[in-house]
């Protein structure tokens, strides 16, 4: 049907490139770019049967990636760099007149905040232009809001409480390791946790409220809350919220791997003289830490990422669950990768597919909670990511 150019080579590149390559009606022609293209190379040659094409690229150069999008002439860019190359990429998507799609907001480098405005701000431009962006079409921003979407479409007349939460029970065999790159990982952690409460955001130290909860197939496990982007554009897009949290899961070692690192400052962003030399804390220890992509084909145990909702359903109280859970092994099988970034590039593709078929097509930017959830719903099941869902049970949260 058309091409697809991704930007990004790392374990969610992996995935998207796959999942891509697996549906040949839709993305037709395939290019893989990455400031290494070396790293495009292996994961296209691994692709048995299909021709992907790799180029050089420095997403931080919107002119660069603008020459590139004329050169291939794609219908949609896939951005799965890093956040800091969200504008860079748009811009070249304005120039060009191609639709974008993302897994993660745009963050600055020099500061450890991510909030959506910097890309909301291009919503004239791009109705102007007369294409498409879509924003945070992972899991998890992405299949959360999906899921909380078809809550409010089919279960609830009102959304009054909301929590994300977010586990992995994998082991990788590592001391220490980040399940997505390590410095967008540890940035998100270590600032302050923030939720949405009775018509403000309520900002907590880091780490400091954190309980058990039960996942499925799982058990109880120690969750903390945590400010997650998605809160952001939920809370706008559903204003009958009263209340919506981020929860996710950390075990033991790893806050105190991270206690230690942050106690002697090289997970710190600002630069710092080493030998005559400026250079970052927090990205050399990136370097140190294992590629997260590399972590698959030994990870065991799964994740489980879902949505806990109360509201009003025809008068009544209604509660509601939804959830997925994916099983490290599997995404190994599938595409070559871990659980957790199987999770994302999944949703991106069909992200993607959905924009490439005028299913989810209108100028704009938009997020997903904005599009109609059904057709992605009744889709990404057979693409590996299957749900459940509870209606009417006890929610283990104080309401």
């Amino acid at each position: 049907m058309g091409k697809v150019l991704i930007i990004g080579a790392g374990g969610v590149g992996n995935v998207v490139v796959r999942k891509c390559a697996s549906v040949p009606e839709v993305f037709s022609e395939i290019m893989l770019a990455s400031r290494t293209k070396s790293k495009c190379d292996a994961i296209a040659n691994d692709i048995k049967g299909v021709n992907i094409k790799t180029a050089a690229l420095d997403a931080d150069d919107a002119q660069q990636v603008a020459e590139l999008i004329r050169s291939f002439k794609p219908e949609l860019v896939i951005n799965v760099a890093l956040p800091y190359q969200d504008l860079p990429i748009m811009d070249a998507c304005l120039e060009t007149g191609v639709h974008y799609l993302d897994t993660a907001n745009y963050e600055p480098k020099d500061e450890a905040k991510f909030e959506y405005s910097w890309q909301w701000a291009y919503q004239e431009r791009f109705k102007a232009k007369g294409i498409m962006a879509l924003l945070g079409c992972g899991f998890d921003p992405g299949q959360s809001q999906i899921y909380t979407a078809y809550a409010a479409k089919h279960h609830f007349d009102e959304m009054h409480y909301l929590d994300i939460v977010d586990c992995n029970a994998g082991d990788h065999g590592q001391a220490f390791a980040t399940n997505f790159n390590p410095e967008i990982n540890i940035r998100e952690i270590t600032q302050d946790g923030k939720y949405w409460e009775n018509g403000s955001w309520k900002v907590i130290p880091a780490m400091s409220i954190h309980k058990p909860i039960e996942y499925p197939n799982i058990g109880p496990k120690e969750s903390y809350l945590l400010y997650h982007e998605e809160l952001e554009s939920l809370v706008k897009n559903f204003p009958t919220l009263k209340r919506a949290r981020f929860w996710m899961t950390f075990g033991q070692q790893y806050i105190t791997h991270l206690t230690v690192m942050q106690n002697i400052g090289i997970t710190s962003i600002k630069p710092i003289k080493f030998k005559g030399v400026d250079i970052v804390p927090l990205e050399f220890l990136k370097a140190l830490l294992p590629e997260p992509g590399s972590l698959g084909e030994n990870y065991t145990g799964e994740t489980s990422i879902g949505c806990q909702i109360k509201g009003i359903k025809d008068g009544k109280d209604q509660t509601y669950f939804i959830w997925n859970n994916c099983r490290h092994q599997d995404a190994y099988q599938d595409a070559k990768a871990q659980g957790v970034s199987y999770t994302t590039g999944v949703p991106a593709m069909l992200g993607a597919k959905l924009m490439m078929e005028g299913v989810w097509m209108k100028p704009g930017v938009y997020n997903t909670e904005e599009m109609d959830p059904d057709p992605f719903m009744a889709q990404i099941g057979k693409y590996g990511l299957p749900w459940q869902e509870k209606i009417g049970l006890a929610l283990p949260h104080e309401y």
